[in-house]
């Protein structure tokens, strides 16, 4: 099981920590990715980080303003969001799988039920 928090609203420039606490299964196991999907948009790919944390993909399209990074002693994965914008609205999923290039491709075996945020003008 994947559970998000820490999403609200939160005004432009601001910034979000968003946590995904994971239980169930053995967490050191799965890469980690995180997404998001805004009203009448496709789910987008924010990055993802390998089993170890020690290595973590951004696609070019979100480069500079989020961070991913796990803790594998507390079985949960991070998203920070800086500098947020109002395109930056929508509902934000973590998601596991044993392969990350199952993260990139946006069809992980296991998803969160996500955490919304919002970001005011």
């Amino acid at each position: 099981q994947l559970v998000e928090s820490g999403g609200g609203l939160v005004q432009v420039g601001g910034s979000l920590r968003l946590t995904c606490a994971a239980s169930g299964r053995t967490f050191s196991s799965y890469a980690m990715g995180w997404f998001r999907q805004a009203p009448g948009k496709e789910r987008e790919f924010l990055g993802g980080t390998i089993k170890s944390g020690s290595s973590t993909y951004y696609p070019d399209s979100v480069k500079g303003r989020f961070t991913i990074s796990r803790d594998n002693s507390k079985d949960t994965a991070y998203l920070q969001i800086n500098n947020l914008k109002p395109e930056d609205t929508a509902v934000y999923l973590c998601a596991a799988d044993q392969s990350l290039h199952n993260l990139v491709e946006v069809t992980p075996e296991f998803w969160g039920q996500g955490t919304q945020v919002t970001v005011s003008s």
